[in-house]
């Protein structure tokens, strides 16, 4: 087979986009509820001040199509509307600030988090650093971000490059991600599920390839993908797979990326140790599937011009094998 068939093949999972919530008027996490009510509350303001104004002109209109209209009683009438819209102005426009401010403390960070989250913004994919603990080391992931239902999680943003943004609607604010400084977002979800994220500050030509999945999970469900994830990558059992192994130490796949548990250490790639656990590749792009392994693998700058990868010369056999080890890996 064709390098170019299989990325043909490979090319129908794009349209899969992202599953999950992206709406903030779905709020399912604290934070994200306290923005609603923001939200819905500076609309209600504004579609009162709206429908004053429009009575307002209406009245306006009708006054002047009067004929016997008093001088005096005009200007008054005049004077103390204006007097009433202009304090009204101020009200309103303090009373907006007022609640944007309480809005930003009460999304704000508590003092301990149960959980403590890096994530580095690059061109044009999500780096996610879990702490470690004394009963369980650290470990890298990409574009995906497991969080147990119900705690406090501290995200600490960082960028790589250039200024990036991490919003996702359902759970939380927007916050950005600038070079040469570290940010923090509280992110809690109240209810189990998939939420979706992305990057919301224009970042170079794949700004709108660059989705984030959320993934909520019971506690003890979160544990146990936690421990998975420390784990290093299993030893692959097909024959594919343990060929294709061979191939991608071989390759200058090894140089760019991490395979924990073999001779691949490179850090300039996201980490690959568990990616064929993850629900897509290429920051939400396509499913993970050999199919849609295989097409990335074969020629990433079809599917994601501009991105980092290059296209590395392997052989129908070599980009098989590494397709079947890449998804072998959970």
């Amino acid at each position: 087979m064709k390098a170019a068939r299989v990325v043909a093949l490979g090319l129908g999972a794009i349209a899969c986009g992202c599953s999950g919530n992206q709406s903030a008027l779905h709020p399912y996490g604290a934070p994200a509820i306290h923005v609603e009510h923001l939200i819905v509350g500076i609309v209600a303001l504004c579609t009162v001040v709206w429908v004053l104004v429009m009575a307002t002109l209406g009245a306006a209109l009708w006054r002047r199509r009067q004929k016997k209209v008093e001088t005096e009683i005009s200007q008054q009438w005049l004077t103390m509307t204006v007097t009433a819209a202009l304090a009204l102005t101020v009200i309103l426009i303090a009373g907006m600030t007022i609640a944007s401010f309480y809005t930003t403390r009460a999304i704000g960070l508590p003092a301990k988090a149960a959980l403590t989250i890096t994530l580095k913004a690059q061109q044009w994919w999500w780096q996610v650093t879990y702490a470690g603990s004394a009963a369980m080391p650290g470990f890298q992931t990409a574009n995906e971000i497991h969080i147990p239902v119900g705690q406090d999680v501290q995200i600490l943003l960082e960028s790589a490059d250039v200024i990036h943004s991490f919003w996702v609607p359902s759970l939380a604010g927007k916050q950005d991600l600038v070079p040469g400084r570290s940010n923090s977002l509280l992110l809690r979800a109240e209810k189990p599920g998939v939420y979706r994220g992305q990057c919301a500050e224009f970042c170079g030509l794949q700004h709108s390839h660059m989705a984030v999945l959320v993934i909520a999970e019971a506690p003890a469900d979160y544990t146990r993908w936690a421990v998975s994830q420390s784990a290093d990558a299993i030893m692959p059992a097909g024959p594919d797979a343990a060929a294709g192994r061979t191939a991608f130490l071989a390759k200058p796949c090894a140089a760019c990326h991490t395979v924990r548990g073999t001779a691949a250490t490179g850090t300039s790639g996201p980490d690959l140790t568990h990616v064929g656990s993850r629900q897509t590749i290429a920051a939400g792009l396509v499913e993970t599937t050999r199919g849609s392994l295989a097409a990335w693998i074969a020629d990433p700058q079809t599917l994601k011009p501009g991105n980092n990868m290059p296209m590395v010369p392997l052989t129908s056999f070599e980009l098989q094998d590494i397709s079947a080890y890449m998804e072998s890996l959970k």
